[in-house]
């Protein structure tokens, strides 16, 4: 169901959904212990989804679309270039924190919530080039191929959220997205 057609206990149910799929993944779950768990029948789980594989991937669209909004408007709270850059990725970093090592493996191996997943990352780095372009437009960065950087970001991303960093390097995600940050600002800067 479109977000903006939902009732508000619909909403309320289906953020509550994203909570405990986010802590504790989804594989394992079956629409009965979902139901169960959110005290809710299954019937009200299908107003959401027609199936546990839709519902699913209805809580990972909204989480990332929720995510990518408190992003957006933290972003635009910033003025200052390179400021933009490192208040982009701890937001991101920030966000991501509550998902749990289950949640994203579970999500690795769904190919729709993969997809998902995937394409928020897309996203990202793209808007990441977005603020490198505007960045070197303003003279506060040097010229730079900004679509390289955000690749780069995008491919870094992707190896956090997998948990290669952390296995690594040892840096939690949130020491990893500021490490990151801090590269590529000071990699761009003039």
């Amino acid at each position: 169901m479109p977000p903006g057609r939902r009732t508000a206990r619909q909403t309320d149910l289906l953020e509550r959904l994203v909570a405990l799929l986010a802590a504790e993944g989804f594989a394992s779950f079956t629409l009965d212990d979902l139901a169960e768990r959110l005290r809710c029948s299954k019937t009200t789980l299908y107003q959401l989804a027609g199936s546990k594989q839709s519902l699913v991937q209805e809580a990972v669209k909204h989480y990332f679309r929720t995510a990518a909004e408190a992003v957006e408007k933290r972003v635009a709270d910033t003025s200052e270039p390179s400021e933009r850059v490192v208040t982009y990725l701890n937001a991101v970093a920030e966000r991501l924190r509550p998902l749990s090592r289950q949640f994203l493996d579970d999500m690795a191996a769904f190919e729709p919530a993969r997809e998902v997943y995937e394409a928020n990352t897309r996203l990202a780095a793209e808007r990441v080039r977005q603020l490198i372009t505007e960045g070197v437009a303003v003279g506060a960065f040097r010229d730079v191929h900004a679509a390289f950087v955000g690749e780069v970001v995008a491919a870094t991303m992707q190896e956090i959220q997998r948990g290669e960093v952390a296995a690594r390097t040892g840096l939690s995600d949130s020491a990893a997205y500021a490490e990151l940050a801090s590269l590529i600002v000071h990699a761009v800067s003039s």
